[in-house]
């Protein structure tokens, strides 16, 4: 094939001359790279190949990263560990069988994305978001994600965002605004993390996490300043009253002070805000995540007890009563997973006396069927929505949009151990959930999408707006 043939086929002749006359237009002072940058966006974007590999999450377990490769860029995105795996994982004895295991199903999971979806995706649109979404849905039609991994599922639609986000030449939160059918402008308060306990520490507190949000902030810059400051007064009022040995930290960044009762560390926090001066611009949340010490009926907080003075095994109907009286004593606006998974009609008490935001984690488990049945019957009033539940970027909106339809607030949360990939902060500011949990100040996996906040605050200027007082109103309309 001759020169001029080889131009005419490809049309590159009339290419060519319009990225000459764009050039000339915009006056470059570099008509070779803007002509190159031209032709380059002249060819749309298909996806040519995907690639996963193992890394290590926060906590150095096995976790999923994916490169999707375009004819244009290579875009990377990673996952923390899918409750599946986790699961699966639990049933062993042993910290090293449970990592081995999680091990082989992300080396299953990575064998397949190399194999089967890399083979399904390669050719398609990267802004097609919901079409690449389905295509790897159709790939695992197990139930909960089984076979692949809903966190294997994510890494690869997260990837395919950021390739999709690339192609409009938009940042991702604006592509996913898109996606959503929306504006992006506001940023989310953080329900930042001050203290461990539960399964995430060594210590008595029974509860997983004590976590405060400065919805008094003029901005998200401000919230971070005034959570980082909240957070290292913290450190030297434990160090003052409970000793040096009190300041380490549980999995989410939290110090794990040795005290056992929910007041002992709600009272901790308050005088953290009180020192750092910010005291009416903070409010606390707290995660129970009661699943873990529900026995039978009843809860037990002093699970982690070796001398269990028998005076703390709970009915659910006194879970009650303790939340309403700390409701009443404290500055105290969510709770996250009150009683146990499967114990709807407790749930359902508790957020029908209105106290605060009642917050379902394990309950609804970004599960569309569960969310739905929570509605019908009021069992809660916010949605915590972990993505990789759900399994891919279209399915995490579709349940953002479901909840917020229903008047809900939604926070959108991090996984324990989680890596360091940040989507997370451009799905909230994108979605406009209005909340975002990510972890504590202080761990590189929680830092980065928290980092992330601030960067997109930054670019969008005078348009940001920080949710702030309405962090349970934002609509997605």
């Amino acid at each position: 094939m001759s020169v001029q043939e080889y131009l005419e086929k490809h049309l590159l002749s009339r290419k060519i001359e319009e990225a000459v006359n764009a050039a000339v237009r915009a006056k470059a002072l570099d008509p070779v790279l803007f002509i190159a940058g031209h032709m380059r966006r002249a060819a749309p974007a298909v996806i040519t190949r995907v690639r996963a590999r193992q890394i290590l999450d926060g906590h150095g377990a096995p976790a999923v990263e994916v490169e999707l490769h375009t004819n244009k860029a290579v875009h990377r995105a990673s996952a923390a560990g899918s409750g599946a795996l986790e699961g699966a994982a639990a049933d062993s004895t042993g910290a090293s069988e449970r990592r081995k295991i999680l091990a082989r199903a992300v080396a299953d999971a990575v064998r397949v994305i190399n194999d089967k979806v890399s083979e399904a995706l390669v050719g398609m649109d990267p802004q097609q978001q919901a079409q690449i979404d389905q295509a790897i849905m159709d790939l695992d039609k197990a139930r909960h994600k089984a076979e692949l991994g809903a966190n294997a599922m994510l890494a690869v639609s997260i990837a395919a965002c950021k390739a999709g986000a690339a192609e409009k030449e938009v940042p991702l939160y604006k592509h996913i605004a898109d996606l959503v059918g929306k504006s992006a402008t506001t940023l989310p308060v953080p329900a930042i993390t001050v203290i461990n306990g539960g399964k995430h520490a060594g210590n008595g507190l029974p509860i997983q996490e004590i976590m405060i949000l400065p919805v008094g902030a003029k901005n998200f810059e401000e919230a971070m300043q005034m959570g980082s400051e909240t957070y290292h007064h913290l450190k030297d009022i434990i160090l003052e009253k409970c000793g040096s040995d009190s300041c380490n930290i549980g999995d989410h960044g939290g110090f794990a002070p040795n005290i056992s009762s929910i007041s002992e560390g709600l009272d901790l926090v308050i005088a953290a805000i009180e020192r750092a001066g910010y005291n009416g611009r903070i409010k606390l949340a707290i995660d129970v995540a009661a699943t873990d010490f529900c026995v039978g009926k009843k809860y037990d907080l002093e699970f982690k007890s070796t001398k269990k003075s028998g005076q703390n095994f709970k009915t659910a109907d006194d879970m009650i009563e303790i939340y309403s009286q700390l409701c009443s004593e404290y500055p105290l606006v969510s709770i996250e997973q009150p009683f146990d998974k499967d114990d709807w009609e407790h749930s359902k008490k508790l957020t029908t006396l209105e106290l605060c935001q009642v917050a379902g984690d394990d309950l609804l488990m970004s599960d569309p069927e569960r969310i739905k049945r929570a509605v019908n019957e009021y069992t809660c009033n916010a949605l915590v929505l972990k993505a990789n539940q759900v399994g891919t970027v279209t399915e995490a909106i579709e349940v953002l949009k479901q909840a917020k339809d229903a008047h809900w607030g939604v926070m959108v949360s991090h996984r324990s151990g989680d890596t360091e990939d940040s989507f997370i902060a451009d799905l909230a500011v994108g979605a406009a959930a209005g909340q975002i949990k990510a972890g504590a100040p202080c761990r590189g996996e929680c830092l980065t999408k928290y980092n992330q906040l601030l960067r997109i605050e930054e670019e969008l200027g005078s348009e940001g707006v920080y949710a702030g007082e309405n962090w349970r109103t934002v609509s997605t309309s």
